[in-house]
Parts: C-alpha cells; structure tokens; sequence
C-alpha cells in the first residue's frame, strides 16, 4: 500500500505482492558515505581496540571514554544526523545506518557513542525549540558535551510511561523542581546532559533538559554488569532538582512524543549495529577454524562447522538486506519533505514513527541474529573461546542486552501486530479488507491464488508471495475468532492469552518481510552484477527463504490449533485454506549451505 508518493506506508509489505518494489541496497551507498564508514572503522581499530582494557577497568573506563568521545567527536562520527546549521554534517540516514554498522566493533564503545548520538542527541533535535537546539546541538555534535537518555526507573522498564518522577512549576515559575530517581542510565557516569522524563504534577508525562551540575542532580556509582563493562551505567537521582522552566522539552504532556519517538530509531539503529559486530565475529570465527586442526585438517573442512557459517552469513544478508530497504524509505520520505518548513523536524520524527513496524523487527531480528552468531562463533573456538584471552568471549557477554535494549524483544513482539492491529482498525492499513480479499480469491481460483512471478528467482519471490499471504490469513483469522474479547477488554486480552498469538504473529511477519527483502536484494544484485557475480547473494537468499518457510509454516500450525480451541472441523477448514497459500521450491539447502560456507572460509569475512 503507498502513501501517496509511490512508496509504501510502515507496514505495507502486508498488503501488496512480494517482491513487486525496488529497495535501496548497501551496494548503491555513495563513496563519501563508504569514506565516512571507513574512516569510522579505522577509528574504533586504531584509538579503541588498543585500549580495550583500559574500558574494561572500573577505575580508569570513565577517563577513556571521554576522552576518546571527544575525539570522536573531533573526528565527526557525533554529528552525522545533526544539520549543518548546528555545526553538523546533516548526512541521511542510509550514511547512518552504515557509520552505526562500522563503529560496532567493540561492545561497550559502540553503547556509549550510540547513546550519545542517538537517543542521547535526538531528543533535542526532534524535539527541541530554536533556542535548545542552538545551545546543545553544537556542543553534542563535536563531542564538547557528552548526552545520556533518562526513561527508566525501578519499578517502570518497559512500561516506562508510567514513570513516578515528579516535576513541579516553582512559585515564581521559573523552574521545575523534579524528584525522583532514573536507573540504568547509559553514560551517567560522564554525560553532560540527559534527557529526562518527568510527571508534571504527577499526572503529565514530559520530557526536560537536565544539565548534570543543576542543584539537586546526583549521579549514582557504576553498575557491575555482565557485559558492556567499559561503558558507564548508573541511576540518578533527583532530590528538588531545579530545572529551568525555558528546559521543558517539547510540550506539557507530550512526553511520549519524544520518549517512543526515538525509541523508534534507537531499535533501528541498534539492529543494524550489531550486525557490524556480527560480521566480525564470522571473520574472526573464520580464520581461527582455517587455523585450528583436528584428526589432522582444519576444523573448517568439517560439515557442521561449515554449516554454521552459512547459518551465520545468511541471517545477517537478511538483516542488513531488511535495514537497508527501511533506512531508503526512510530517507526517501526525510528527502520529500520542505527543510524550510518551520515543523521539518517534527516531521523528520513522524517518518519514523510512520515505519516503527520495520524498526522493531529489524530490532528484534539484529539482536537475535547476532545472539545466534555469537554463540556459534564461541562454539566453533571450542573451550578457547571461554577463555577471556579471546575476543569471542567478551563479545558472548556483551550481545545479551541487545535483546533488553531499546525496549525488550518481548515488547517489540507485541509492538509489530499491535501497530498492525491499530492500523487496519483505523483504516491506515487495510490488512482485514485484504484478508476477505484473500479468501475470495482462494474459493475463486484455489490453484492461482498465489500468481506468478517472472525472472531468476521467480520461484522464491512465490515463496515470499506464500510467506505473506499465510501471515495475513493467520493474522485475520485470529483477529476474527477474538474480536469479541477485543472489544471487550481492549488491551488487556492481548496482554494476557492474547499474547501467545501476538509472539507468532511477530515471528511470522519478521520471517516474511525477511524473505521479501533478501530475494528483491538478490535479485537486483543478478539485475547489476550477473548471475554468476551473484551467486553468494543468490544462495543467501535461498538459505533465508527455506529456513524462514519452516518457522511460518511452525507458527501457522501453532496458531491454528489456538484459534481452533480443539475443534477438529475448525482445525481441518484452517488447513484446506493454508495448504492452498503454501508453496515451497525445491533446492538442493546442503549444497547451498556449502556454497556460502566455503566463499566465507576462503576470504575469511562475511562477504556478498
């Protein structure tokens, strides 16, 4: 479904055909954005890598993160979304999602840097009036101040909107006095300003500027984590912190504006990041089985190792090929809109807001993902990869809050067909008119519902088509059985049984517009490069789509007997209408596995 423009709205790749659209490619980035990346990677090789330790120690990781922030600063990595009226480079966001990629070689640098740029920055800049964002903008963009992100407390993580910090208008009023207490803070330990989420009169959730030497404002000691050891996190607590008035971020009441509006790029960018930290653990898995020997040959002559690989490769193609296609639309969107219009920004924050759907996926699928990879990377280095002295250790500690980050996976789950739910019931995204639409044509012609499809990969764009359309039927038939609850008990039903059908209809559309994305990615690669230069690509889509069928057909079944309640007539009626949305082409899963595995054990990275 298009917005109007030619482009699809958040969500559209349930309602229209697999593989009909052209999406933006990593292989159609520009060279400066490709000489901004490099230098990004040459930076985190160069100035961080050598002094991991010094991150890793309690005692000194606070002093080495500011001042290798600044120097990131000082090399422009902290300005890439900022305007150049504010000092900044004003790049887009495909340049962004690409720098977000080749930063992410060190865990705990990559939170901090990402924090500050991202959620720690983005507030201001979406958000903020005239006045704040010539006071702060300059100074985050070089890196002079340092930002952090203030939402969570004790008892309101994921339900973060039911904060109790309190904020009060002063007598004279000229400042807010807040009290209360946020934790978890990333970068508390060194942030110049924070980004804080307050109760105006404990009913109006809001958004302030908080500078760290405001009267009142105390920062609480480190945290002793598991993993991201060499970043800072910490609570802060608020005891009549005086805030001035001129601070309030945005509108009385409207802090949920900014709070889930940059949440929304937050999981965006910490999904694409991670698979920057995922194709080095592949390249670093790579040489050490191309070095490590058993029963006299290198492990990486042996099937299941080499599967891995392939394993590995595939599922971060499919990740990057999704984050990719969402930063172009994205950036599609920011480009058509008037920069002089005095509300741009605003509307920069509603484009992402428009496509939270594709964030939240690329969220819970980049987590996920690089949770895979890095457990396979551990595995395939045996007993030395618990051993501290390999990196694989360390990053087996830090990828585990990839998936608490940014709002748990959970969470997000819950998110993707609930925005879908929403959308459909107010029209936005016709996914129940397409579902009727579904089932007349399955009576009309039960043999061609699925259609055909032209090119080299044809037969996986029919696998994509299939993957959709079975998704939509497991998405209207369970909304259809449950309406009635629904209307009755509102959220509260998808917060209770109802979750057990929102987690696989999660799981089903992540797995759909996976395949959608990788097969249109492969197949504009043949387009551009030939068959023959496309083939990595070519079985990389292959891998996706014939993994991928298999959770959608699992999570279809699982859905089916739940709406069924035991009836076997119901059970039997469900089947005969998937059995006719179900297409699957035969390939030959080893070979290609093989195939993938032996292009990445012979140049040692993940490679396209």
């Amino acid at each position: 479904m298009s917005d109007g423009t030619g482009r699809p709205k958040g969500g559209g790749f349930m309602v229209e055909k697999a593989c009909q659209r052209k999406v933006f490619l990593p292989e159609d980035l520009p060279e400066d954005v490709i000489a901004m990346g490099q230098a990004a990677y040459e930076f985190i090789e160069s100035a961080i890598i050598p002094r991991i330790d010094e991150f890793e120690a309690s005692e000194t990781k606070i002093a080495a993160n500011i001042e290798l922030m600044k120097e990131a600063g000082e090399q422009g990595l902290l300005m890439i979304e900022i305007p150049e009226e504010y000092g900044g480079l004003g790049m887009g966001m495909t340049a962004t999602t690409y720098v977000s990629e080749r930063v992410a070689q060190y865990g705990a640098f990559t939170v901090s840097m990402m924090c500050h740029s991202g959620i720690g920055t983005l507030p201001i800049l979406f958000f903020g009036n005239a006045e704040q964002k010539e006071k702060y903008l300059p100074m985050l963009g070089t890196g002079e101040w340092l930002a952090a992100y203030a939402l969570t407390e004790a008892n309101y993580g994921s339900d973060a909107l039911g904060a109790k910090t309190k904020a009060v208008l002063s007598d004279d009023g000229k400042n807010y006095i807040l009290n209360g207490e946020k934790i978890f803070i990333t970068n508390g330990g060194f942030a110049d300003v924070f980004t804080v989420y307050a109760k105006i009169d404990g009913e109006h959730f809001s958004a302030f500027i908080v500078e760290k030497d405001y009267p009142g404002v105390s920062i609480g000691p480190e945290e002793h984590k598991l993993g991201i050891k060499g970043s800072s996190t910490t609570s802060i607590l608020f005891e009549d912190a005086v805030v001035p008035a001129e601070n309030l971020l945005g509108d009385i009441g409207k802090g949920h504006k900014s709070a889930l509006g940059v949440l929304d790029i937050g999981r965006f960018k910490l999904g694409i990041a991670v698979m920057g930290a995922a194709k080095r653990t592949i390249a670093g898995s790579a040489t050490y089985a191309n070095e490590r020997r058993q029963f006299q040959q290198p492990i990486s002559n042996f099937g299941m190792i080499r599967r891995k690989f392939a394993d590995m490769a595939a599922e971060v193609f499919a990740v990057e090929s999704m984050g990719y296609r969402t930063a172009g639309l994205i950036e599609d969107a920011i480009h058509e809109l008037d920069s002089a219009d005095p509300e741009y920004i605003t509307k920069v924050g509603k484009v992402f807001e428009e496509y939270d759907i594709e964030c939240a996926i690329i969220k819970v699928m980049g987590s996920e993902t690089m949770g895979r990879v890095i457990d396979h990377g551990l595995q395939i280095h045996g007993g030395y990869g618990y051993i501290e002295e390999y990196e694989v250790a360390r990053g087996y500690r830090d990828e585990r809050i990839n998936r608490i980050f940014e709002g748990t996976n959970e969470v997000n789950r819950l998110l993707m067909p609930g925005t879908m739910l929403k959308r459909s019931m107010t029209g936005r995204l016709p996914l129940m008119p397409e579902y009727m639409k579904l089932l007349n044509a399955v009576k009309a012609d039960p043999e061609g519902v699925l259609g055909e499809f032209d090119g080299t990969l044809a037969h996986l764009a029919k696998m994509s088509e299939s993957a959709r359309t079975l998704t939509l039927y497991a998405f209207g038939s369970t909304l259809r059985k449950y309406m009635r609850e629904f209307r009755d008990e509102g959220g509260a039903f998808f917060l209770g049984k109802g979750e057990y059908f929102f987690e696989k209809l999660a799981n089903m559309l992540m797995a759909g517009f996976a395949m959608d994305s990788v097969v249109i990615r492969a197949g504009q690669l043949i387009a551009n490069r030939g068959e023959e230069k496309a083939s990595q690509a070519s079985a990389m889509a292959h891998i996706i789509c014939y993994d991928y069928m298999a959770q959608i057909k699992a999570e279809l079944d699982t859905i089916i007997m739940g709406i069924s309640e035991g009836d076997a007539d119901a059970v039997a009626g469900h089947y005969a209408v998937a059995d006719k949305l179900t297409f699957a082409a035969p390939m030959d899963i080893i070979a290609l596995k093989d195939q993938v595995a032996a292009k990445v054990i012979e140049l040692e990275k993940y490679v396209v």
